[in-house]
């Protein structure tokens, strides 16, 4: 293989011009090949600042932008644009959304922020919390703007009366984005289909700065992405795209699987490439993954061929009720750990739902075994963290109203809630933004005296530290900052303890640590940019997880976390009817159990040596033990159900006599009356 390339692997690598679709099955050397074939690119002569790559998260993107920079050396200082979906519609939108109505400076709402507005809103519209409340109101827009739905069609649309009543609130909602100059995480790709769609003058603009166009994940887009995507790519058409219909699983927030899997028809010229060759799992784990993923009936023929030879068979294990099955598998855990070639950070325990690893977590603690939750509260979630950001928010654009209501009197300065509230009314008034009330002396003047100050000071901090932000490094003005406004008395006052005083003080240095980071790396760092970062990377920005990761632990996590990622020992638990695939897609089947049986697919193939999957024969609903049903993905791992679309005629109504793939191991560490044998898997009918 030439440069450790594969045929298939420099078949894409090789293809320099017009669309083509790289299917990359899981393990199969993905990152590899795109990196090479942007280096390639390079080499033939195409500039590297007329290369697009788009990917889904900050992380792989400076992944990529790292690998390329390493193949083709210190001499080629121009870069290929590397960047999120996300992110480059940021870099269209500052460009030219002003055809949209909306000014150069917007700003990106984070969920806080669209927390403040849905609340204002439904005040407006009189509907009590009771009815409809903040969080529920944003499902409902976050719903529609996920399948591109606008304003005026999701009153249409809307069904029942809490429907109804988010889609007046939707429309109204929008509105008061527009009016506060700001755009929420959706609204950069449906704004920005918006200017390609209505603006051609401004697609041909924004489309005539690369030549080539690279997006890794496409099973990933969804619809605004897809047609952005085309609308970028339409004039020179070359356009590669890569990705593995088999492990689309976004379904839930707008992921389309139709799009890979069209691709061929909406680019008849394509060439296609298929990638194959898995060099992360054995050959035994391989074949469960391929007979599994074969009931899929949409999807692109293809089938992970091993690298890795034979291998230990998968294992099935059956346990009473969800305690023992976490007893189970971690004493399985704690068996291999006191064998010297074994770390704790080489075992996946793998759950569909974030119910499921409290027992686990219980018995990790139990056993003394050293275990990394991935998930739970982003960095970005903390108050102080969201205060401080409020401040730079505010101090980069006043008339931003959500960031300054959340810190007009925080600290304390006088500025209370009937101040605020006056101030807030004759804005109202006015038609005009809160900043420009602050201002207005005759305003002003009817508040108590300690208010007054507090409006000259509040402006009076903002015209300094617009200019301090703007002088190098920029993390100094961030100190000076909450020095002038004594944050830390703020913590003081709110926390008795003085480790949470302390643990809120370290967030605000690795929010300090990242506008260092943000200060280094951008070519040309603006206070404006470092909060776009922020905005565009939300969890992943911090990169919580990937410190997580790197722990020497034992790693549980969701199925939907765990794409992308290995590991050598993985248990995948909770395989019954109503969690594996999930009791939501059970009443819907169709295309609902597919992307459940991608989402079993992705999490066997994440194991590199050793496979095992579990399910409690009862477990408890309210308090009381019920039986359960096992996972039809059980029966069609095990080549125990019909498949037909393959011409299998076996059957799932109960399996016959055990095969090797199916028999379960007994841990030594447990009798083994406490556990059944994949024999005994019993029937999928439900008991009476």
């Amino acid at each position: 293989m030439a440069h450790g390339l594969n045929p298939p692997q420099q078949k894409a690598v090789n293809t320099l011009a017009g669309p083509l679709l790289v299917l990359a099955g899981a393990g199969t050397g993905k990152t590899r090949v795109v990196t090479y074939r942007i280096a390639k690119l390079i080499q033939s002569g195409i500039r590297a600042d007329r290369i697009l790559a788009v990917t889904f998260t900050n992380k792989a993107a400076t992944e990529m932008q790292e690998r390329i920079g390493e193949l083709l050396g210190k001499k080629n200082k121009k870069q290929p644009a590397t960047s999120t979906f996300h992110s480059h519609c940021v870099r269209v939108l500052r460009r030219q959304i002003q055809h949209l109505g909306y000014p150069r400076k917007f700003s990106i709402y984070d969920r806080g922020d669209q927390e403040s507005l849905a609340r204002g809103v439904l005040r407006e519209i009189r509907v009590p919390n009771e009815t409809l409340r903040p969080g529920d109101l944003l499902y409902f827009i976050g719903g529609w703007k996920t399948k591109c739905i606008r304003p005026a069609d999701a009153a249409a649309i809307a069904s029942t009366d809490k429907e109804h009543l988010a889609a007046m609130a939707y429309r109204r909602y929008q509105k008061g984005l527009k009016q506060r100059g700001a755009v929420d995480f959706d609204d950069l790709l449906l704004l920005t289909e918006e200017l390609f769609t209505n603006f051609d003058a401004v697609r041909r603009e924004e489309a005539a700065l690369f030549d080539h166009l690279l997006i890794d994940e496409y099973q990933d887009t969804n619809g605004s992405q897809y047609r952005i995507v085309k609308a970028l790519a339409q004039d020179h058409r070359n356009l590669c795209v890569v990705g593995d219909d088999d492990q689309s699983i976004y379904g839930w927030r707008g992921a389309e699987v139709e799009h890979i899997l069209r691709f061929s028809h909406d680019w008849p010229d394509s060439t296609v490439v298929w990638l194959e060759n898995n060099y992360r799992s054995t050959a035994e784990i391989l074949t469960v993954a391929n007979r599994l993923i074969a009931f899929n009936k949409k999807r692109h023929p293809k089938e992970l061929k091993a690298a890795r030879p034979g291998g230990k068979q998968p294992r099935i294990e059956q346990y009473p009720n969800e305690t023992k099955e976490a007893e189970g598998v971690v004493a399985d855990i704690a068996r291999l750990l006191r064998q010297p070639d074994f770390e704790p950070n080489d075992f996946a325990i793998l759950f569909r739902t974030n119910e499921q690893p409290r027992a686990f977590e219980t018995e990790l603690r139990r056993a003394g075994l050293p275990y990394v939750l991935i998930g739970g509260m982003s960095f970005f979630d903390r108050k102080e963290v969201r205060d401080v950001l409020a401040y730079m928010k505010m101090i980069d654009s006043p008339t931003d109203e959500v960031s300054l209501l959340r810190i007009i009197n925080t600290p304390p300065r006088g500025l209370g809630g009937k101040s605020v509230e006056v101030l807030t009314k004759e804005a109202v008034r006015q038609g005009k933004p809160l900043w420009d009330v602050l201002g207005q002396p005759t305003v002003v003047a009817v508040l108590p005296d300690t208010a007054q100050r507090a409006c000259e000071e509040l402006r009076s901090l903002v015209d300094m530290f617009q200019q301090r932000f703007k002088k190098r490094p920029m993390v100094d003005a961030m100190r000076a900052m909450l020095e002038r406004v004594d944050y830390e008395s703020e913590l003081q006052r709110l926390y008795d303890n003085p480790n949470d005083r302390e643990a809120r003080m370290a967030a605000l240095e690795e929010l300090a640590n990242a506008l260092g980071a943000y200060e280094t790396k951008a070519k040309k760092p603006t206070l404006a940019g470092f909060l776009d970062d922020v905005a565009l990377g939300g969890p992943d920005f911090n990169d919580e997880k990937d410190k997580q990761l790197k722990r020497n632990a034992i790693v549980l996590m969701t199925l939907h976390s765990a794409k992308g990622l290995e590991f050598p020992h993985v248990y995948m638990v909770g395989m019954e009817e109503g969690l594996l695939p999930h009791h939501r897609s059970v009443a819907v089947e169709g295309e609902a159990i597919d992307e459940e049986r991608r989402l079993c697919y992705v999490g066997v193939t994440r194991a590199q040596d050793y496979l095992t999957l579990s399910m409690a024969l009862t477990r408890r609903k309210w308090g009381k033990p019920r039986d359960t049903i096992p996972s039809r993905f059980l029966f069609e791992l095990i080549g125990q159900a019909e498949n037909p679309h393959a011409g299998n005629t076996a059957t799932r109504q109960r399996p016959p006599g055990a095969t090797r793939t199916q028999k379960a191991a007994t841990p030594a560490t447990r009798p083994p009356s406490k556990t059944r044998a994949a024999t005994d898997l019993p029937s999928r009918r439900r008991r009476t």
